[in-house]
């Protein structure tokens, strides 16, 4: 019988509050990503580059709650965010002039989340 335990990698709940500023961590925005971070790596989100290349436009701020990975591709810049890039869509995002944030960068700069986009 396989175990079906809830496992959750223990610091990137930590390392997102850590990131948020205090008064912007009761902001619905950042309660959304925490519960994403929650989720089991399995129940993880995977978002392809060809989807973000649909539903956004140039200039967009973004921000992925799971993993960005490489296939297809984006032809305009947008600012970006996520749990994790795959070296391929890390690559054509910056290929096509865009730019990635860290968690606490994207904190720094969009306490709120007003604005952002949250794909997923």
């Amino acid at each position: 019988m396989v175990s079906r335990r809830k496992t959750v990698r223990p610091g990137l709940k930590l390392s997102i509050l850590k990131a948020i500023p205090k008064p912007a961590a009761k902001s619905r925005f950042w309660r959304r990503i925490l519960e994403e971070a929650e989720r089991s790596r399995r129940n993880r989100r995977v978002v392809n580059l060809y989807k973000l290349n649909r539903l956004t436009k140039s200039g967009d701020v973004v921000y992925v709650v799971g993993k960005v990975l490489g296939a297809g591709d984006i032809d305009h810049p947008i600012t970006i965010g996520a749990f994790g890039f795959s070296k391929k869509a890390y690559e054509k995002i910056l290929e096509a002039g865009g730019t990635i944030l860290t968690t606490k960068e994207f904190a720094e700069r969009y306490p709120s989340g007003s604005g952002v986009k949250l794909i997923g």
